[in-house]
């Protein structure tokens, strides 16, 4: 009984998303912007198992990550997209290690900036790029973490160089790279796509973020990177109140994302790409 009512709130949820997202104003060049989720393969699960969740949610995209990815994964994600016939937009990989999400530990465990972990994340991101290539999913996505503000800080540099090694990586597979919002201003994020230069760069927008983090506000943020934009995720929150935790995330409508206003920005910047709910 608990398993039904839990299903059933899902699909009322994502019923509930769906009319307020596929509407008129979650159209873009005429077409509607298609909706997905974000999904985990945790330890012990499988890719069938989790594909056929999104299947039966009613989802027809996903982007998909594995609690631990290796090269045998792309196999059974392969053939769970295909017999389930979900589209995955992207693999997400965060890498190995600890990660706090906060503004205190968050710089020194989050994404490519802390020295200790870079290396091994670099892997975890080039194996990824594999991945995607075998399963035909044409991005992998990760958060970059707390880059300098200052391109004068020598992290800087150093986070510009690994970025460029797995955005090389996926080059030769044919795979963009998203760098998601959340821990950089919105124009340091351009500076690193731009320094990186590869041109297989974008952004994983992610709108509750920029305010989770105050780095900035989602409508006015596509005035900065708006051209790099090519996933979204759908989510909502709060701005921060103290100087240690994270505003707080709430369900979407709750927060301080206008909706209406984003969708027609991302419009105004050819956005055809999708709106995945991350929960």
């Amino acid at each position: 009984e608990s398993n039904n009512r839990r299903h059933f709130l899902k699909l009322a949820g994502a019923t509930a998303v769906g009319s307020v997202l596929a509407g008129k104003e979650a159209r873009a060049e005429g077409k509607p912007m298609r909706l997905g989720v974000v999904v985990w393969v945790r330890k012990g699960e499988t890719p069938d198992a989790v594909v056929a969740r999104v299947k039966k949610l009613g989802f027809p995209t996903c982007q998909i990550g594995f609690n631990e990815l290796t090269k045998e994964s792309a196999g059974p994600l392969k053939r769970a997209l295909k017999r389930y016939k979900i589209e995955a937009t992207a693999l997400l990989e965060l890498g190995p290690g600890r990660m706090v999400w906060d503004f205190y530990e968050g710089p020194l465990t989050i994404g490519l900036v802390p020295k200790a972990t870079r290396r091994a994340r670099i892997k975890a991101l080039e194996l990824a790029a594999d991945v995607a290539s075998e399963c035909g999913i044409p991005a992998i996505h990760t958060h970059c973490g707390f880059i300098p503000m200052n391109p004068n800080n020598p992290v800087y540099g150093e986070v510009v160089v690994a970025v460029r090694e797995i955005a090389i990586h996926c080059k030769k597979k044919g795979r963009m790279l998203w760098c998601e919002t959340g821990q950089e201003t919105p124009i340091t994020l351009v500076r690193l796509i731009q320094d990186v230069g590869t041109g297989n760069l974008g952004i994983n927008l992610d709108v509750a973020n920029l305010i989770l983090y105050d780095t900035g506000n989602p409508v006015d943020a596509l005035d900065v990177f708006g051209p790099y934009v090519r996933g979204v995720h759908a989510k909502d929150g709060l701005y921060p109140t103290d100087g240690k935790a994270l505003g707080k995330e709430v369900a979407l409508g709750q927060g301080k994302v206008n909706f209406p206003k984003l969708l027609k920005g991302l419009r105004q910047y050819h956005f055809a790409g999708h709106l995945t709910i991350e929960r």
